[in-house]
């Protein structure tokens, strides 16, 4: 698990490689991740806009962003959590993600929190795990 905290935002990162989603043959990996945000400070934030970078294991890198996360822009009161789960397809067995979470108060005003940098491994052929 990855963390990260930003202004008592704690953003949490599970990847899991999905075996059954990926091929070897077509250099098709895929892997879902679950993201935990807890909000311990003491004012109501929403969740705004997302912005990832994606990098692979060539270093080819892309950038994402967009509107709320898996079209929601959840509100989080104090000690309020949400989460949720998507997915990110790799022409590499392994590769990394990381980004930022646009934020903003009840009075209007707007910050970034991390997103942890988390690594996306794949177990290689012979079983072993490739590791960034």
């Amino acid at each position: 698990m990855y963390r990260a905290v930003t202004r008592q935002i704690e953003v949490t990162v599970e990847p899991n490689f999905m075996p059954d989603r990926s091929s070897v043959d077509r250099r098709e990996y895929f892997w879902s991740y679950k993201i935990v945000i807890v909000n311990s400070g003491p004012e109501t934030v929403q969740l705004r806009t997302r912005h990832w970078i994606i990098t692979d294991a060539t270093g080819r890198r892309q950038e994402v962003r967009g509107e709320g996360v898996v079209g929601e822009q959840p509100v989080l009161a104090p000690g309020e959590r949400f989460e949720y789960t998507s997915g990110v397809p790799l022409p590499t067995a392994s590769g990394f993600m990381t980004g930022s979470y646009q934020m903003v108060t009840e009075a209007g005003e707007r910050f970034e929190i991390d997103v942890p940098t988390f690594s996306l491994d794949s177990p290689s052929p012979d079983g072993k795990r490739v590791l960034n």
